[in-house]
This record gives structure tokens, C-alpha cells and sequence, in this order.
């Protein structure tokens, strides 16, 4: 039940529905699968709904009423599908390699091949061709646990399937089990700092968005849409996915800046003096060398909210593992049991989006936090963590028939972008009175200057 999944979020972050009403329409199955994805997608929605509510409380005196409805929650898990632009066809992602392998020991084994550079190396590795067959006989040669102990080594992403039996007694499962789903740590004191005067209940927050695919940006988006200034940050030398850059860009401007050049670094750090939140997606220890881990830019900027957010989470043998949607799926148990005698991922990105709403959760709670009491916070989330609280969401008894053009009808909005008029899914969330909206077109990365206006 979504009630049931929003309990579970509402009492770890002490949010309180006092005077909110919250309405969550319908309920799961509505995708094809057995997992309660719908239903924790609506709980993270209307999670963050009661923590904006609480925000609009602190700037007007009033709550606000919150309303999600399963259906949307859990179209918006695979929004990215119905995006249409008017004068082409908007891009498409392609999976490539990216599927399990049989494995010597008659283990399933998930080879990703995620971004250029990952995939030359697994290929290295491998010592085979980029092409499935090729791919598939370089696996059947090696014992699962070996294959991933050494794509492990070489910081590359792949990883042996596992039950959720099989997850839950390894060591990184149980430092996830150990920490809340989002997971939000005051880590320094600083005055508090009340939200200023505005008609949205996140005007005059300025986050950066140092994040790509799918999870950090739908957090980043999230904020966008209740008035939060958010300007993205990429490295042109950096790759992407365009479907998802296109999805997850409404509502933010976006500028290019290389850190490995000091004057481009200075510039960041600027920009982060004048911010609220920074937000990054990189496994552990990147950011930290590039001299903006938390603890640097929590001393440079008293009173931010930093959030994190990677595939393994933030503690454990893992944590600086890369990871994607798919490889969170794979460990926990997720395509395992979706799967039956062959492991299959869900029909959605389902850790993916959920994270980036409990991302954007954490983050409006922490911001709440600091404007009551003041203080220097680090939010954190992790794919593998929201599976496994999606796990513990129980099952439905049949499977759904899939979200419709015609299902998310209602919602789909148009937007006129640099690309031209973008035909796409609206925010999901509703509000009695500050309805989540995008005031600002997705546009391709850098199109902006990295300054705040």
C-alpha cells in the first residue's frame, strides 16, 4: 500500500502531516511487474510534498493539501519514453551491451556497459569484440565472483546476481541496512537561515547540479519545479545520454565548467559560496580529489546542504564502486526475482527517478532544517538502498498491464526548447497552492554562462 511506503518515509524524517491533507490516488499493480514500484514512487512524491508543505508553512503560516496518484508516479518512472518533439524524433537511449551472461559456475552475470571509456575497458578485460555474442563467450570462460571481484578492482561496472537472501547477508548490504533510506547528517553548525521572500516554496534556493543520468538530475528537476534556481554544471569532455539529459533538464539552465583547470575550478568554488545545495552523482572520492568533497565545501560554505548520490551507497566495501539503475537491480535481488528462471530488470527505472525523489526529499527537509535551526547538512541516497526499501514494500499479487499514452494523457504538457516545441510528462506532485511547474525549457548542456543571476 502507497500509505503504508509513505509512513515509512514521513517517520524517518520526522515529517509531520499535521494539518496537510494527503491523497494518494489508486494504487499498484500498474506496471508489468510484481514490485510495488507505482506505490513507492507516489510515497517519495508525496513525502517530498509534505516536506514543501511544511516549507510553505515556514514562509506563509499555511500548509498545503498533497496529491499523487499511482499511475502518474509510476509513468513517471520511464518519462523519458514519452517525450515528443515536434520537428524529430526525440532521442532514444540505447542499451548496447548492456544484459546478464551465463557465467562458467552457471551464475548470471551483468555486464554494463555504461559510458565509452567503461566500455573499452571491459572490453580490455574481456579480450574480446564489442558485440553480444563476443561478449557472452568471454563470460561463459569466467567464475561470477572472480568476474566481479575483478571489475571491482578495475573500477568497472558489472556484478553478479544475486538473490535477496544472497544480498542481504553481504557486507555492503548490511552497512546499507544499518542507514535510512535517506539519510540526512547535520555535520556543522551555522546560523539559520530563513527562505526569502517569493511566490514558490523553494524561491531564492540556488542549487548546482553537478549529477548526470537520471537519478541526481530528477532531483535537481524536483526543486525546479517548487522555484529553486537550479543551474547544472558538466564537463564538455564528459559524455551523456541525450534522451535523459532532454527528460531531467526542465526547469534549469546549464553551463560547462572543467575542474582539471584551476581558473574553471575558482569558478565553481565561486559559485558555491553563493549557493544553498550542491548536488553530485559521483562514486566516492572523485569529487573529493577535485577539492569539492563535502567536508571542503562545507567549510567553504557554511550553512550547505550537500547531496550526494550513488549506486552503492556511502559506507561499506562498496562505496567507491560505480554503479547504474541496472547494477542496483542486479545485487539486490531486484532482477532476480523479477526475472524467475532468467534475471529480467524492471519495465522502468524504478531505483533510478525514486532516488532522485528521495534525493530531492532529503534535500527540501534538510533546507527546512537549516532555515529553523541553522547548520550544514549531508544528504545522502543510493540506488541499491532505495531497492531495498522498495523490497521491503511487499509485492502485489499480479503484475500490471504497462502506463499508456492514453494513461498519462492528462499530464503531458508542451514546452517550446531550443530543439523545438518538446511534447512531455508534467510534474506528477500537486499542490493546493503552489502547483510544482518548470518556468524554465530543458536546453542542450551549455548553453548557459556558470553565473548566478
Amino acid at each position: 500500500m502507497p500509505a503504508d511506503a509513505l509512513r515509512s518515509l514521513t517517520a524517518t524524517l520526522g515529517l509531520s502531516e499535521a494539518n496537510t491533507s494527503v491523497e494518494i490516488v489508486g494504487r499498484d499493480p500498474v506496471l508489468q511487474t510484481r514490485f510495488r514500484i507505482g506505490d513507492a514512487a507516489a510515497a517519495a512524491l508525496a513525502a517530498a510534498g509534505i516536506a514543501i508543505s511544511g516549507v510553505w508553512e515556514l514562509r506563509t503560516g499555511r500548509r498545503q493539501d498533497v496529491r499523487v496518484q499511482v499511475p502518474l508516479a509510476a509513468a513517471s518512472l520511464i518519462s523519458f519514453v514519452f517525450q515528443r518533439l515536434s520537428n524529430t524524433d526525440a532521442p532514444t537511449r540505447d542499451p548496447g551491451l548492456t544484459d546478464f551472461y551465463r557465467t562458467r559456475d552457471d551464475r548470471w552475470f551483468l555486464v554494463h556497459r555504461g559510458f565509452p571509456k567503461n566500455l573499452e575497458a571491459i572490453l580490455d578485460l574481456l579480450s574480446c569484440e564489442a558485440t553480444p555474442e563476443a561478449v557472452a563467450r568471454a563470460v561463459a570462460a569466467q567464475d561470477a565472483q572472480a568476474l566481479e571481484d575483478e571489475f571491482g578492482r578495475r573500477g568497472l561496472c558489472g556484478a553478479m546476481v544475486r538473490t535477496e537472501d544472497q544480498w542481504s547477508s553481504h557486507p555492503q548490504a548490511v552497512a546499507l541496512a544499518e542507514r535510512p533510506v535517506v539519510d540526512v547528517i547535520r555535520v556543522g553548525d551555522s546560523p539559520p537561515e530563513p527562505f526569502q521572500e517569493g511566490d514558490r516554496p523553494l524561491s531564492g534556493i540556488r542549487m548546482l547540479d553537478l549529477t548526470r543520468v537520471l537519478a541526481g538530475p530528477t532531483c535537481g528537476r524536483s526543486l525546479a519545479a517548487h522555484g529553486a534556481d537550479v543551474l547544472r554544471i558538466d564537463s564538455p569532455s564528459l559524455p551523456n545520454v541525450p534522451a535523459f539529459v532532454m527528460d531531467t533538464g526542465h526547469g534549469k539552465r546549464s553551463a560547462h565548467l572543467d575542474l582539471k583547470y584551476a581558473a574553471e575550478a575558482d569558478r565553481l568554488r565561486e559559485l558555491v559560496r553563493g549557493a544553498d545545495v550542491f548536488g553530485q552523482g559521483y562514486r566516492l572520492g572523485v569529487m573529493e580529489r577535485l577539492g569539492f568533497g563535502p567536508e571542503a565545501l562545507h567549510e567553504l560554505r557554511p550553512g550547505l546542504v550537500y547531496t550526494s548520490i550513488n549506486c552503492y551507497g556511502h559506507t561499506g566495501p562498496w562505496l567507491e564502486r560505480p554503479g547504474w539503475e541496472q547494477l542496483a537491480q542486479t545485487v539486490t535481488g531486484i532482477a532476480a526475482e523479477h526475472g524467475g528462471d532468467r534475471p529480467r530488470l524492471l519495465p522502468a527505472a524504478a531505483t533510478d527517478y525514486t532516488t532522485g525523489y528521495l534525493a530531492a526529499l532529503g534535500t527540501i527537509v534538510a533546507l527546512a532544517r537549516r532555515a529553523r535551526e541553522g547548520g550544514s547538512y549531508h544528504v545522502r541516497v543510493s540506488l541499491s538502498r532505495t531497492g531495498m526499501w522498495l523490497q521491503s514494500l511487499g509485492r502485489t499479487e499480479n503484475s500490471g498491464q504497462g502506463a499508456t499514452e492514453e494513461m498519462v494523457a492528462p499530464a503531458m504538457i508542451d514546452s517550446d526548447t531550443p530543439r523545438g516545441k518538446l511534447y512531455h510528462l508534467g510534474p506528477v506532485l500537486e499542490l493546493s497552492e503552489t502547483q510544482p511547474r518548470w518556468e524554465l525549457p530543458t536546453v542542450p548542456l551549455g548553453t548557459h554562462e556558470p553565473v548566478w543571476i
